[in-house]
């Protein structure tokens, strides 16, 4: 993707529609608490802006000029997004907003961190390095990669209101001296040439417009012999983006998650690869057999049965279907008599879209969240 088709960044536009919309939510204690302090004027705003892509679209009649405007308009979209759904997410998920698998008797935290701390493995994190977190969310994932493995870790985010919350979240755990966030466009870093040791993204370069372009960019600003791992948002191969079905799935996925343009995995190598990268790892975890472990969209689905730790009771009711249907009609009701910013329930609306979509791609094995590339740029490079 060449540099002419990328958004141009406005980073005091961002800051002061972050002050409007926001205020000193970002300071609240997250979830709900923080969601009812919005500016209603400025919300309706971020609504109007993110479902302009995505109202009175059917998945029939999709095409690629509208996959374009999209792709065009990345940057804005996963920033409006995340504006949205931020505050949902903490309330529904915690602090890293990512899939895992579940081992029997594992609590849902456990779990999540375990997760992380495989990708860091893999890669070979250590005390010292200098870490990119691209894409790095409220920072959960980055503040445990830095408990793991002692590495120093900075974020990169387009959202100036999850800054404020993982730098709040840092601050609390003493971690600021191990840990910082900084905004900017992944597909555009200000970072230089050859400035991190290590590269790593989790569930987040999917709201790229071009795997290739953010790879390419994550390659350029790694030192030679450095490592890039990801845990990537794939279309598998039992896709058919002909098939009236597979397709509304995942459109389904991409309206709730914020995502402009999914690709399927053979796309995802070869944009590796393009970009310079010698693979030294790939696996997708979400199709791996193991008897032991609960499939990943489970907490999603409603199989209370593989609840196995009571701490994990209120978490996963919280996600089910019926959990989901409560709480919408909740803010829709106090959407209604003006407790809470319009537009609140329609984000709760397409993130259960996406929640189900999510599920019926998980059982169908059309879609994986955690297809994981390791990769190695030359030492020569």
């Amino acid at each position: 993707m060449s540099p002419t088709a990328l958004e141009h960044e406005d980073h005091a536009r961002d800051a002061a529609f972050n002050k409007a919309m926001h205020g000193k939510s970002s300071q609240a204690k997250g979830g709900m608490t923080a969601m009812f302090q919005k500016d209603k004027a400025a919300q309706q705003a971020a609504v109007d802006e993110y479902f302009k892509h995505w109202d009175n679209k059917a998945a029939e009649d999709e095409t690629e000029e509208t996959r374009k405007a999209r792709r065009d308009e990345y940057a804005t979209l996963t920033r409006h997004y995340y504006n949205l759904a931020t505050d949902l997410y903490e309330y529904g998920w915690g602090q890293s907003f990512h899939f895992c698998r579940f081992a029997y008797g594992e609590p849902f935290h456990q779990a999540i961190a375990r997760h992380e701390h495989y990708l860091a493995a893999k890669m070979g994190l250590k005390d010292g390095m200098r870490v990119l977190d691209v894409g790095c969310g409220v920072g959960g994932p980055a503040r445990e990669i830095v408990k793991f493995s002692g590495a120093n870790v900075i974020g990169l985010n387009n959202n100036d209101y999850q800054i404020e919350r993982a730098t709040a979240y840092a601050a609390k755990e003493g971690l600021s001296h191990k840990l910082k966030f900084t905004k900017g466009d992944f597909m555009q870093m200000s970072f230089p040439d050859n400035s991190f040791d290590a590269v790593y993204a989790i569930e987040a370069t999917v709201h790229a417009p071009s795997l290739e372009g953010i790879y390419s960019e994550i390659f350029r600003v790694l030192k030679p012999g450095g490592v890039f791992g990801v845990y990537e948002w794939l279309m598998t191969d039992e896709y058919d983006n002909d098939n009236p079905h597979h397709r509304e799935i995942r459109l389904g996925i991409e309206i709730g998650d914020g995502i402009s343009n999914m690709e399927k995995v053979e796309v995802a190598l070869k944009a590796m690869e393009t970009a310079g990268f010698v693979m030294e790892h790939t696996e997708d975890l979400a199709d791996r057999e193991d008897e032991d472990y609960s499939p990943w969209y489970w907490p999603l689905s409603g199989q209370l049965k593989y609840i196995t730790t009571l701490g994990d009771i209120p978490t996963i009711l919280r996600m089910t279907k019926v959990g989901r249907g409560i709480v919408h009609r909740f803010v829709g009701a106090l959407e209604i008599i003006g407790l809470a910013p319009k537009g609140t329930q329609k984000t709760a609306d397409s993130l259960a879209l996406a929640a189900d979509c999510l599920v019926a791609g998980g059982r169908e094995k059309l879609f994986t969240p955690m297809y994981m590339m390791v990769g190695r740029k030359p030492a020569d490079a």
